[in-house]
């Protein structure tokens, strides 16, 4: 997609835009100065209960002006000015709106001054999150039909500025829409990694993916196959895949950003491409959304996706454990004992809680390539969609400090995250009676002692885990989110590396 910012008085380039976007109040309508020809309209849309301005609310609005049709997608927005979030939000709906018209090239409009816009954010931060939310408002799923819909893509936005700016406007503005357009595509390959079915994703293919992406930018990649998983002893990773005939890989990322390798992040994450439970089989119904147990994977592999093309002075290594959960004569079975690439010992109780397995052996190799501190990022529970349902992405930490960074990223990028107790008796829950943990601690506290399993592993380094089992899958489209896929933690994660590229300009 195309981003330009042009003055209202610079001659236009190409054919004018399809449509003009319009972010409006019910306030604004009927007592802001606006065009002569179309606030009588608006008006009239307001009183025939046509169109409200209330947030996520969006029109199509064709006018005649002089001799052709202009049209309008009036997009409703909040009273005053806009939050980082409320400006993604509207810039979602009236990206679908666009779609459906066949639009692709918009236009939209920027008043100079910012205020209508602005909550504690400047011109950079208004522009990566308008260009995330034109983004991630027009993607969608893949479709397998035999005839594929044709669907209109947006190809070009204008950002137009309705007169001076201040000093430095338009590089700031410029450098949000390259951040936002790098987020936004981290995000869409999340989303489209987590939408693909089960068949069309097995280990290699996932494995497959991480190495394209990291040619592409440069990056150092390592594929550890069966043979040298056994040889390294991750024992946890093996068992989880032995019933599956797609063996399992351990798959690794390396970004370098700065001369030296050091104050380096871990980024962990599930990467179950297909979960059936194992031999503690789950139930039939809403298995095929087990497609989207990769989910963890996805989000730090859209992260690798933005380092890549923006190239901050951070040092990230990626590690993504994957293999398919199948039961078979191979498979591992409840009351088994495997020893992981720690040494730790677990007690098998129930084959499906498999995630917090390889990521302990993702964990362990994590730190073994310099991992300074660790990120994990698993659907790894329904006991967090429980207590949390679909809003928030559930944490827990064995560092507060870390955890309240990570929070504070999570609000600017607009994904809600909520800490969850890690005290002494639930990790008390984790031990078992023939081994050194068991990997299943029944329904009290499960996405807790989830988490805590897989902290153990970490062995002091501060570390955080995301369990994203109730935000990491749509079940219908709203706001940002399009059907399936969500691509969740790719923005909140990419803020915390961003901040660590500051910290680093300070470090002696």
């Amino acid at each position: 997609m195309k981003w330009k910012l042009r003055s209202i008085h610079d001659p236009l380039e190409s054919a004018g835009p399809d449509a003009r976007v319009l972010l409006i109040s019910r306030h604004q309508i009927f007592h802001a100065s606006l065009d002569r020809q179309l606030q009588p309209v608006l008006q009239s849309l307001v009183e025939k209960r046509l169109f409200q301005g209330q947030p996520g609310s969006t029109y199509i609005l064709p006018v005649w002006k002089k001799d052709h049709f202009e049209t309008y997608i009036l997009t409703g927005r909040t009273e005053g000015p806009l939050t980082a979030g409320e400006l993604r939000q509207a810039a979602a709906y009236a990206a679908r709106a666009a779609i459906k018209l066949g639009a692709r090239r918009l236009e939209m409009d920027i008043p100079s001054t910012m205020q209508e816009f602005m909550v504690e954010q400047d011109a950079e931060g208004c522009a990566q999150a308008l260009c995330e939310g034109f983004i991630l408002g027009s993607q969608r799923a893949k479709h397998y039909r035999r005839e594929q819909p044709e669907q209109a893509q947006l190809e070009e936005i204008t950002f137009q500025l309705d007169g001076p700016v201040e000093p430095g406007f338009q590089e700031a503005w410029e450098e949000g829409v390259r951040w936002g357009s790098s987020i936004g595509d981290g995000v869409v390959l999340a989303r489209r990694l987590t939408n693909l079915p089960g068949n069309l994703l097995v280990p290699s293919d996932l494995a497959q993916a991480a190495l394209e992406l990291a040619e592409r930018y440069g990056m150092e990649a390592d594929i550890i196959d069966e043979e040298r998983l056994a040889q390294l002893g991750m024992g946890a990773l093996l068992a989880v895949g032995k019933g599956s005939a797609h063996p399992p890989q351990m798959i690794v990322i390396k970004y370098q950003g700065t001369d030296t390798w050091e104050h380096v992040t871990g980024l962990v994450g599930k990467g179950i491409t297909f979960d059936t439970g194992g031999i503690s089989l789950k139930r039939g119904s809403g298995m095929e959304e087990m497609i989207g147990d990769m989910g963890g994977a996805a989000a730090v592999l859209g992260v690798m996706e933005v380092l890549g093309q923006r190239r901050p002075k951070v040092n990230v290594v990626m590690v993504v454990p994957t293999a398919e959960n199948m039961p078979d004569g191979n498979a591992v079975k409840p009351g088994d004992v495997i020893t992981t690439l720690s040494g730790r010992t677990v007690e098998v109780l129930n084959t499906d809680a498999e995630g917090r397995m390889v990521l302990a052996d993702g964990v362990t190799y994590a730190k073994a390539l310099g991992a300074e501190r660790i990120i994990d990022v698993a659907t790894l529970t329904g006991a967090v969609e429980v207590a949390l349902g679909q809003a928030a992405t559930g944490a827990v930490t064995n560092d507060d400090v870390f955890m309240q960074e990570l929070i504070t990223a999570s609000r600017r990028a607009g994904e809600n995250v909520w800490p969850l107790p890690s005290y002494p008796e639930y990790w008390d829950m984790l031990k078992s009676d023939v081994a050194d943990l068991r990997n299943s601690t029944g329904r009290m506290a499960g996405a807790i002692t989830a988490g805590l399993f897989v902290g153990t592993f970490a062995d002091g380094l501060p570390w955080i885990h995301l369990d994203i089992a109730g935000t990491s899958w749509s079940r219908k489209e709203s706001g940002l989110e399009a059907k399936g896929g969500t691509g969740v933690m790719v923005r909140t994660l990419t803020e915390w590396v961003r901040s660590q590229e500051e910290i680093s300009d300070i470090r002696p």
